[in-house]
């Protein structure tokens, strides 16, 4: 596919000439805010991301967020937890297709590179009345950015590095006025054999991890095309490969290989009238995975449409409708899901310092109905003077999670009379911005939540089967801070953030459950992170750090996993060129201290390491 578009593309290349500055266009993409007033957003842009090539998606949210990151070894599964939620209540969004496993209800971080992603934004708490399905605790939203009127642009990265790191990624693009493609081609490749202290054998004796490898390799081709005035078409592909040898638990030699694969394909149309925008959507995602010889393949398949509506200058209005056919042929079993959503969102700005959001949801699978998910939302700018001001953000709603097909088909085991999840929570939070010699942005965030019909898997004779029996409870406070000015010739910037998350079990699965009133299990209590950054004439320097509080291993709470912090350096020059060509430069030790930790019980984790990068920009 993406040979044909290049080739399109220089049918095209006609409409450039190296003499001509070309007004750049923007391809229509409406902000992740636009109706999420009284939420939490966090976003990370192409140019804030490069410090994370060669890294995955898991890398940036656990050392720059509130969100834990459960790794089970260095390259191996990673899965997010949005305000002590399982990682099957974070909906992840690409380029607006929702691409979590249908099978298991969640996204692997750790194949999903940063080297194929443009843009990062992450919204805490519910939002299943503006996203829908699993967004209990938080949603993750990937995107590809198309750039019109920029020539010819092409480049070069390189990243060499310990234990065998060695990630190539190639990117080229062609633009005119009104057309645009570009081209990602990426490998990344680590032996990850790092020694560490095996808690498994006697003695703990230093040992050499032999059986983790891991390789990736990926195409992502975006097109946008203005076709007119009034109308735009979009589109983008994205394969990603994976081949890993699964990392052993401490003590253990097993060698198990999983292979996955992923097809992502997504199409919008987009039609602008003076105060409107009509979106048609279609796509599909495939993954596959291969663990040892058991293959579980599943497909889905969208067909998206919504209008936005600037009804007048205080009222602005989405309504909208999307279509899922699901396919799962797994090792045990196969089955089809079909689900209808209808959508509605709703702004109000009273001023230009206060507005409201509702939006409203409803979604229904295989004949059943989830439950209807509203939500409301308030941004208040309550104190501005010339420098300071003063953002109060309340929101208050409902969320849902439909049983995956794993939990309603297993076999043996399968529950297809399971009810969805479902959720309640609320947030307040003040944000305080200043201007000046020193600039600083503080916000304070306190939430709460609750979740009915929490599905677990339990023993039932000679298998397992999932039922809704558990509730829980999360409430906390998350604290994001950034400050930054100038002292002589040198700019400087700190970021921090610290997260206190209580989340335990009010009902268990009977009377005797020890687990009731006890923190989730790899649930850490304290979380926290800091950067410093310091910039001169194409220098940059930084020092960052982040800190994760005790964990138990078990829902009663007999075994503790100790808390841990990590400090990792990074240095780089983007000033070396030659002619037109740029030649970026940047050094990283992660881990500086060599600190011995784990983040799962027996997961061994690297310690130091270093990583240099080369970039090459035409």
């Amino acid at each position: 596919m993406f040979l044909l578009l290049w080739a399109f593309s220089f049918g095209a290349s006609s409409l450039i000439q190296d003499t001509v500055k070309l007004a750049e266009v923007e391809v229509y993409a409406p902000a992740l805010d636009r109706f999420a007033q009284g939420q939490k957003v966090i976003s990370w842009k192409k140019a804030e991301l490069e410090a994370y090539q060669g890294r995955s998606l898991g890398d940036i949210l656990q050392e720059q967020s509130p969100v834990f990151v459960r790794q089970y070894g260095a390259g191996m599964i990673a899965s997010p937890s949005f305000r002590g939620t399982s990682a099957g209540h974070t909906a992840v969004f690409w380029n607006g297709l929702p691409i979590n496993s249908p099978s298991l209800g969640q996204s692997d971080l750790s194949i999903l590179p940063i080297s194929a992603i443009d843009q990062v934004s992450l919204q805490f708490g519910n939002a299943g009345a503006l996203f829908g399905n699993e967004a209990i605790g938080g949603s993750i939203h990937l995107g590809t950015n198309s750039e019109f009127g920029k020539g010819f642009q092409a480049g070069l990265s390189q990243q060499i590095g310990s234990f065998g790191l060695f990630n190539t990624n190639l990117f080229a693009g062609l633009s005119s006025k009104n057309f645009s493609t570009k081209t990602k081609v990426y490998r990344e490749f680590s032996k990850n054999n790092f020694p560490y202290k095996d808690l498994g054998q006697i003695g703990t004796p230093e040992v050499r991890e032999d059986h983790a490898q891991f390789e990736q390799i990926g195409i992502v081709q975006d097109l946008a095309w203005n076709l007119n005035s009034n109308n735009q078409l979009k589109t983008a592909f994205w394969w990603n490969k994976t081949n890993r040898e699964v990392q052993p638990v401490m003590g253990s030699n097993t060698n198990d290989e999983q292979e996955d694969q992923a097809f992502r394909a997504v199409i919008d149309i987009f039609h602008f009238e003076k105060k409107s925008v009509w979106n048609l959507r279609t796509g599909f995602v495939r993954n596959e995975q291969l663990f040892n010889a058991s293959q579980n393949n599943s497909t889905q398949y969208f067909l998206a449409g919504d209008w936005d509506q600037e009804i007048s200058d205080k009222w602005t209005s989405k309504l909208g409708a999307r279509y899922t056919l699901t396919k799962g042929d797994l090792s045990t079993y196969q089955a089809d899901d079909e689900r209808i959503e209808l959508y509605q969102s709703t702004r109000f700005s009273v001023t230009e310092k206060l507005s409201f959001t509702l939006n409203l949801r409803q979604l229904v699978y295989s004949g059943t109905f989830a439950p209807f998910t509203p939500s409301l939302g308030m941004d208040w700018s309550f104190w501005n003077t010339n420098s300071q001001s003063l953002q109060l953000k309340t929101s208050l709603g409902k969320g849902f999670k439909v049983p995956t097909l794993n939990d309603r088909f297993w076999n043996p085991g399968g529950n297809p009379d399971l009810l969805p999840e479902e959720s309640l929570s609320g947030e307040l939070g003040l944000t305080w911005n200043k201007e000046g010699k020193v600039n600083w942005t503080q916000g304070l965030t306190y939430y709460k939540m609750s979740v009915d019909n929490w599905i677990i898997w339990l023993p039932k004779g000679s298998f397992w089967t999932p039922e809704n029996i558990k509730e829980v409870s999360n409430q906390g406070i998350e604290y994001q801070g950034s400050l930054d000015g100038t002292i002589a010739t040198w700019k400087w910037e700190l970021t921090t953030s610290y997260t206190f998350s209580k989340a335990i079990t009010t009902v268990g699965t009977d009377e005797n459950d020890q687990s009731v009133g006890k923190q989730l299990p790899y649930t850490p209590k304290h979380q926290a992170n800091a950067t410093v950054q310091l910039r001169k004439s194409g220098f940059s320097s930084s020092i960052g750090t982040f800190f994760v509080g005790e964990r138990s291993v078990t829902a009663d709470n007999p075994r503790m996993m100790p808390s841990f912090q990590l400090f990792n350096f990074g240095l780089g020059y983007d000033k070396l060129s030659l002619g037109k060509h740029q030649f970026p430069l940047s050094f990283q030790i992660n881990n500086i201290l060599n600190t011995d930790y784990q983040v799962l019980y027996l997961r061994a984790m690297p310690g130091r390491s270093y990583q240099l990068n080369l970039s090459i920009l035409l």
